[in-house]
């Protein structure tokens, strides 16, 4: 699936990842590949991909999945 993590300020992340697992407001959740549509607000803390291949702090925001595209956009990130 095509992820992209974005802030105010920059493109943080763009890529294909399997899977990504983030810091939902009510608790942490992963998507996979084929995913149900979701919209979701996040809290600060980290988002993995891949199974920990890749590693990013956000400081918030919200996430959007629908058809393998997901998109953070984050309040701040960094890697």
């Amino acid at each position: 699936m095509h992820l992209e993590i974005i802030t105010p300020d920059r493109k943080v992340f763009e890529g294909e990842v399997n899977s990504a697992r983030f810091p939902g407001a009510d608790g942490f959740f992963e998507v996979l590949n084929d995913h149900a549509p979701l919209i979701s607000a996040l809290k600060a803390g980290e988002i993995v991909l891949n199974g920990g291949a890749s590693r990013f702090q956000v400081e918030g925001g919200v996430v959007e999945v629908l058809r393998n595209n997901v998109i953070v956009l984050a309040e701040g990130a960094s890697a």
